[in-house]
C-alpha cells in the first residue's frame, strides 16, 4: 500500500512536468527559423502551393489551437506523422528506441560497474596514488568532447590498428540480420541462434560502448568518491572505528549508506546519456533514437521532434520512479515516512 501511494504521488508530480516539456517543445520548434513548409514544397513551389501545404499541416492556425489539437491527438495515442518519412511518429519511435536503449544500458551499466568500485577505493585512501590517478582519468572523461572521443576511437582502432570493424551501423553488411523480436540485435541473434550475427553485433558495439562507458564512468567515480568521503567523516563511522570494528566492516557500512545517493546519481546518468546518445549514434551511423531525433531537429520535422522529446521525458519519469522505489526499499528511513 505504501509503494502504491508513493507511485501515485510521484506520477501526479511528474504529470505537470511532462506537460510543461510538451508545451515548451511545441512552441520552440514553431517559433524557430526553420520553415518545414518550404523544405517540403521544394525550391520551385509558388505561394499558392506553400499556403496549401501549410493548411494541410494545420500550421495556419493559432499556436494555442495547434497545441490543443496536439494534446487531443496525443491523448488518443496519435503522435502525428513524420513529414520526412511520412510514417507515424509512434512507429518510428518504437523502431528506433530499442537500439538506443541497448547502447545506453550497456554503457551506463559498465560505467557503474567500473565507477563505483574505483570511487570507493579512491575514497578509502584519499590523496594516495590511486586516488590521484582516478581523479585525473575522471577529469579527462568530463573534459573530452563526445564527438572527439568517438572520432579518435575510429581513427585509432579502426583506421590505424584495424582492431575494430567499420563504423557503419549495428551489423556488418555481409551478415544477415536476425528476425526482429526485441529490437536488440544481441538478444535477437541469441534468440534466433544466429551466432554470426551475434559476433558481428558485439563487434560493432565495441567502440561506441567503450566511448560511452568512459563518459558514463567518469562522473560515477567522482560522485561515489565524494559520497564515500562524506560518509567516512560522519559521526557513526567515527563511533564504529572507536568500537574497534574491522576495516572490512567499516567499508561495508560505508557501502550500505552510499547505495541510495549513488543509485540516484546513476539514474540521472542514464536519463542524461540517453539524450546525449545522438552524437555517438551519428558518428557510428547507429540509427537509433538519438540519430533519428537529431535528424528531425536538423530538418525541422516538428512531429518527430515533439515525439522524440516526449519519449525522453517519459523515459526520465520512468527511470526516476524506478530509482525512487528502489531507494524506498533499500533505505529504511524512507519507509517510515
Amino acid at each position: 500500500m505504501l509503494i502504491l501511494r508513493f507511485t501515485l504521488r510521484r506520477l501526479l508530480v511528474a504529470a505537470p512536468t511532462v506537460l510543461g516539456v510538451l508545451f515548451i517543445t511545441f512552441m520552440l520548434v514553431r517559433i524557430g527559423h526553420q520553415d518545414p513548409v518550404a523544405m517540403l514544397a521544394g525550391p520551385m513551389a509558388d505561394r499558392a502551393m506553400l499556403e496549401m501545404i501549410r493548411t494541410q499541416l494545420g500550421l495556419d492556425q493559432p499556436l494555442f489551437t495547434q497545441f490543443a489539437g496536439y494534446l487531443w491527438r496525443l491523448a488518443q495515442g496519435d503522435l502525428g506523422r513524420s513529414w520526412q518519412s511520412n510514417q507515424p511518429v509512434l512507429h518510428e519511435i518504437i523502431a528506433h528506441f530499442p537500439t538506443t536503449l541497448e547502447l545506453t544500458l550497456l554503457s551506463v551499466g559498465l560505467g557503474a560497474i567500473i565507477g563505483v568500485p574505483v570511487g570507493l577505493r579512491a575514497a578509502f585512501r584519499p590523496n594516495g596514488w590511486f586516488d590521484q590517478i582516478s581523479r585525473v582519468v575522471s577529469l579527462l572523461g568530463f573534459s573530452v568532447p563526445t564527438y572527439w572521443m568517438g572520432l579518435m576511437a575510429i581513427f585509432i582502432f579502426f583506421f590505424l590498428l584495424r582492431l575494430a570493424p567499420a563504423p557503419m551501423g549495428r551489423l556488418s553488411l555481409e551478415v544477415i540480420a536476425p528476425p526482429t523480436i526485441t529490437g536488440s540485435l544481441v538478444i535477437d541473434s541469441i534468440a534466433a541462434g544466429n551466432w554470426e550475427a551475434l559476433r558481428s553485433a558485439l563487434a560493432q558495439l565495441m567502440l561506441p560502448v567503450s566511448c560511452f562507458t568512459l563518459i558514463a564512468a567518469a562522473p560515477v567515480v567522482k560522485q561515489t568518491r565524494a559520497v564515500a568521503i562524506e560518509i567516512l567523516g560522519s559521526d557513526y563511522i567515527r563511533y564504529a572505528r572507536a568500537c574497534g570494528f574491522s576495516p572490512r566492516t567499516v567499508r561495508r557500512i560505508v557501502l550500505r549508506n552510499a547505495v541510495a545517493p549513488v543509485l540516484t546519481f546513476i539514474g540521472t546518468q542514464l536519463t542524461s546519456l540517453l539524450a546525449a546518445a545522438s552524437l555517438i549514434e551519428f558518428i557510428f551511423a547507429w540509427g537509433g533514437l538519438g540519430h533519428w531525433g537529431l535528424n528531425a531537429i536538423l530538418l525541422g520535422d516538428f512531429a518527430a521532434v515533439q515525439g522524440y522529446v516526449l519519449t525522453l521525458a517519459l523515459f526520465s519519469v520512468f527511470v526516476f520512479l524506478v530509482i525512487d522505489l528502489l531507494v524506498l526499499l533499500l533505505e529504511p528511513r524512507g519507509q517510515r515516512r
